[in-house]
């Protein structure tokens, strides 16, 4: 009878304490899914994440007591599509993919764990999102910008270098990404009377051919499109720019401390701090598809006046006044 009881005991401790303990955390620790493109030890990584998990302690998700991280990065379609299904096979409440190659590959493995990205050009044409208002799958998140900024980054080219005559405008074409952009700079370009130049490239040896073939006529200048391949190779492509003095146009502030010489675009490091706020609301119980798209809010023109000076540019006064940062 004694020993019956002290088994019951057991069993019964057996159940509790668990429950005990998980009420002392204030719940089930949930689990969140991080996937990036590229490595996890870049800088520029580093500190996108270092504003998602900021972003996540400030609404209350402490790693270890009630959420877990599981993270994983990548780069070529058969890496991503590994990572992806490993990811996956975790069972995530939510995965937080910053950007499109890593939402492509999860989509590709699943359709039903809720995704949210930090920086999408087109989530309705690349078939992420049914619309913007209304995306209707298990994915939302932010843009990484409209296309209409493709005339905007040649309207501040022609400013910081008014005799340009022919723009090089450099992007993998295989990216389905940059499809938009480049029509919208080639539409403007045609308006100011400018050449437009695809500057195609699938790696390293690709951009620096291409770069070099342009900058062998004079009165060129380069847009650079914001696509993740761009990204990857931001410091060799700031480097050729410099070595080949032309003056170019970047899509955000990474390539500038890369190097660059100016930039204009969304702040992505703050979308990744704002992404967690999704994230947030979906281990809370809302659905992907009922949280809209979001456009940016935030934008900013950063300058790098050593870059200047490399290539023999007076940056004019008109852009340094408008500028949200001036790097000397």
């Amino acid at each position: 009878m004694r020993r019956r009881v002290f088994v019951g005991l057991l069993t019964s401790a057996a159940t509790v304490w668990p429950l005990l303990a998980m009420a002392q955390q204030g719940g089930p620790v949930r689990r969140v899914g991080v996937f990036l493109t590229g490595s996890l030890t870049d800088t520029e990584s580093v500190v996108r994440l270092g504003e998602f998990q900021k972003g996540m302690r400030a609404l209350g998700w402490s790693e270890g007591t009630n959420v877990r991280f599981d993270y994983r990065a990548a780069t070529d379609e058969d890496e991503l599509r590994a990572q992806a299904k490993e990811l996956t096979a975790l069972a995530p409440d939510v995965i937080f993919a910053a950007t499109p190659p890593t939402v492509m590959a999860l989509l590709r493995v699943n359709r039903s764990v809720p995704i949210v990205f930090a920086a999408v050009t087109d989530p309705v044409g690349l078939g992420i999102v049914q619309s913007l208002a209304h995306p209707g799958g298990n994915a939302t998140g932010f843009l990484s910008a409209e296309f209409s900024f493709g005339g905007k980054w040649l309207e501040l080219l022609s400013e910081i270098a008014p005799g340009t005559r022919r723009v090089g405008i450099l992007t993998d074409p295989e990216n389905r990404g940059s499809a938009g952009q480049f029509a919208t700079i080639q539409t403007a370009a045609t308006s100011k009377g400018i050449e437009a130049i695809l500057l195609s490239f699938h790696d390293p040896a690709d951009i620096e051919r291409s770069i070099a073939g342009f900058a062998s006529v004079p009165n060129g200048g380069l847009v650079v499109l914001r696509i993740v391949e761009t990204i990857t190779y931001r410091d060799l492509i700031a480097k050729l720019a410099a070595k080949y003095r032309l003056p170019a146009v970047y899509p955000l502030k990474t390539f500038v401390t890369s190097g660059g010489l100016v930039s204009y675009g969304p702040d992505i490091v703050a979308q990744f701090r704002q992404a967690a706020g999704y994230v947030d609301r979906i281990l809370k119980g809302e659905r992907p598809g009922e949280l809209p798209v979001q456009t940016p809010t935030n934008y900013q023109l950063t300058i790098n006046l050593n870059a200047a000076k490399a290539i023999g540019l007076t940056m004019p006064p008109t852009i340094l006044a408008r500028a949200d940062e001036v790097i000397e």
